[in-house]
């Protein structure tokens, strides 16, 4: 499963949460279903086809090719602050069953965020 940066949503309890989508698409990645994976997730196909087709679910989208087989492919992402404090979301299976993810910030991008800040002040 490559790394992918979750699709930027409001907070909601019974939402597609960061830890949702990595569930999602590394139990697509096991079963190759869409309709089991967004089952066991609690959450509905036609749910998981919107959340695809939201802006900013450019990275989630390719995830979830990759997932199903599609070659990976390089995804540019324009909202730089919610990536830098954000990160990137690496789904982890084990023997196909998924075991949880991992979250690494974007360190590249906070320290580009700095010197711009660093820029505007005049320091």
């Amino acid at each position: 499963m490559p790394p992918f940066y979750p699709v930027p949503l409001r907070s909601r309890r019974d939402g597609w949460t960061a830890e949702m989508q990595a569930r999602f698409l590394a139990l697509l990645a096991v079963t190759g279903s869409i309709s089991d994976a967004a089952e066991r997730v609690g959450m509905s196909r036609n749910g998981a086809y919107r959340l695809r087709r939201r802006p900013g679910a450019e990275s989630f989208a390719a995830a979830w090719d990759a997932a199903l087989g599609a070659p990976v492919r390089k995804v540019t992402v324009n909202d730089e602050r919610y990536l830098a404090l954000e990160g990137l979301i690496q789904p982890l299976i084990y023997r196909g069953r998924y075991l949880g993810f991992k979250q690494k910030p974007n360190n590249s991008k906070l320290l580009r965020m700095i010197s711009r800040l660093d820029r505007c002040v005049g320091l």
